[in-house]
């Protein structure tokens, strides 16, 4: 850089070399020494100068070299200020745009924008911004620039993409709890569609699955997709089928019907199935009920007589199987009833005597008497009856007369007997026995005295559903038979 002190020294040496030269111009006109040579050729005479000229000269010569210095002067300065505001301004653009680029890393940091999916324009936004910094080429031009603007910019368009993609990830949430649910009422239907149902009932079902789906397509959140229930749609449907089965049931003419609920079974009637049925309000413990036609079968069992109601129950009777230690109960009826061969020996003893005697005055006396005994199941049993008449005549005489005789009947051996074909009249045979036991059971109840004892084995016949036959083969030593009461 030029300084003014440097132009002013410069037009210094200037001024001491003119004067300089001026001395030594004085100088070698005074010590010429004239030439001894040929005489000088004439000139024409030169016009004399005037001393003023080469004064006005020199002052020209002074003014020009003065003007120049000046110039150089000024234009030294001028280079110098111009450098030297060249300079602050290049520091005051540096430090303005160096505070620039800070203030946009500040706002532009990835605590703020730290999902990579949604910084591909904030990036552009910053490189833009930056670019316009390093190449703004005036203080004026970079204070022009808003960062905090850009800024702004920049994170509404960051947040317009987290928001879309919130949207879409809600919508992908959305469609994905959509499926679920279908494929959720899907399954829940399944179970009633496998059912041999009848078409109406059928149409009824697949009209209700098509409406619960548009449903649940049509929603517009999650929230109303997962309020979406097909319990009422599936407790009225099982109903229907339900009561379906238990009226094509009475339509075969049953008039009862069996009940299944978790293994545990019972037997009702029409009306009751349909009672019990409709006052369930969950399906899902609806469709664990089966309903199941009657079949009867007539069962055999051997049971004490403790065990059948003292034996009082007659042919017909509506009765109820309970076994021991459990709440479980059998529906039935009682056919027969029958004295084991244990309890199928009968013994009969008979005896009888007659005496007469006459005399002068001829009188007669008759007595009778007859006695029966039986022993069935080790019971006693006994009979006995006696007559006398008397009467007198003209004649007398004496006479006597006893008899006595016993036997035993094991019925056993009869039945085998008959059934071979041995016995004679076996059809006469069969009819007495048949009576024999209720005789002896209608004799107690009448009587009110127990010819049998309460252990003794009787055979039963009872009439139940056929589902029932294994529970009551498995558990017929713990078996008693009641009779439902009218």
């Amino acid at each position: 850089m030029i300084t003014p002190m440097v132009v002013f020294n410069v037009s210094e040496d200037i001024e001491a070399k003119i004067r300089r030269l001026r001395e030594l111009g004085k100088a070698s006109a005074d010590t010429e020494v004239p030439r001894t040579s040929a005489p000088p050729v004439k000139k024409p005479p030169r016009k004399p100068r005037r001393m003023g000229s080469i004064r006005d000269r020199e002052r020209r010569r002074r003014i020009l070299i003065g003007s120049a210095i000046i110039l150089l002067i000024v234009l030294a300065v001028s280079v110098g200020a111009y450098a030297y505001l060249q300079n602050k301004e290049e520091k005051e653009l540096s430090s303005l745009r160096a505070k620039k680029i800070a203030e946009v890393n500040t706002y532009f940091n990835e605590n703020v924008f730290n999902n990579t999916n949604c910084t591909k324009e904030v990036n552009q936004i910053k490189a833009a911004l930056l670019n316009q910094i390093l190449s703004a080429k005036s203080v004026e031009e970079l204070e022009a620039i808003n960062v905090r603007a850009s800024y702004e910019a920049a994170l509404k368009k960051y947040n317009e993409c987290l928001q879309r993609m919130k949207e879409l990830e809600l919508e992908r949430q959305l469609n994905a709890t959509k499926m679920e649910k279908i494929k959720e009422i899907e399954l829940e239907f399944q179970p009633l569609l496998s059912m041999p149902l009848p078409d109406d009932l059928k149409s009824k079902a697949v009209k209700y699955l098509k409406e619960l789906e548009n449903r649940v397509m049509s929603a517009r959140s999650i929230e109303e997709v997962k309020s979406i229930k097909a319990d009422p749609y599936l407790l009225e449907l099982w109903r229907d089928y339900q009561f379906w089965r238990i009226d094509q049931l009475a339509r075969m003419g049953h008039k009862d019907v069996i009940l299944e609920y978790k293994g545990t079974k019972k037997m009702v009637s029409i009306q009751e199935a349909k009672a019990i049925l409709g006052g369930i309000l969950d399906y899902r413990e609806l469709m664990e009920y089966k309903v199941m036609k009657v079949e009867w079968v007539e069962l055999s069992l051997v049971l004490p007589k403790r065990n059948i109601n003292g034996a009082f129950i007659s042919p017909g009777d509506r009765i109820k199987i309970y076994i021991r230690g459990n709440t479980t109960s059998f529906d039935g009826y009682f056919e027969l009833v029958l004295l084991p061969v244990q309890g199928g020996s009968i013994s009969v003893s008979e005896s009888q005597s007659q005496s007469s005697s006459s005399s002068g005055s001829s009188s007669t006396t008759y007595s009778e008497s007859h006695s029966t005994s039986a022993s069935p199941g080790g019971a006693s049993i006994s009979d006995s009856s006696s007559a006398s008449d008397s009467y007198t005549t003209s004649q007398s005489a004496s006479q006597s007369s006893s008899a006595s005789y016993s036997y035993s009947v094991n019925l056993g051996e009869i039945l085998k007997a008959i059934a071979a074909g041995k016995i004679q009249a076996s059809e006469q045979v069969r009819s007495q026995l048949n009576a024999y036991g209720w005789k002896v059971l209608n004799l107690e109840q009448e009587t009110a005295l127990a010819a049998l004892d309460s252990n003794t084995q009787l055979l039963v016949i009872v009439r139940v559903p056929s589902i029932f036959v294994p529970d009551i083969l498995q558990n017929q030593n713990n078996l008693y038979i009641v009779r439902v009461a009218t």
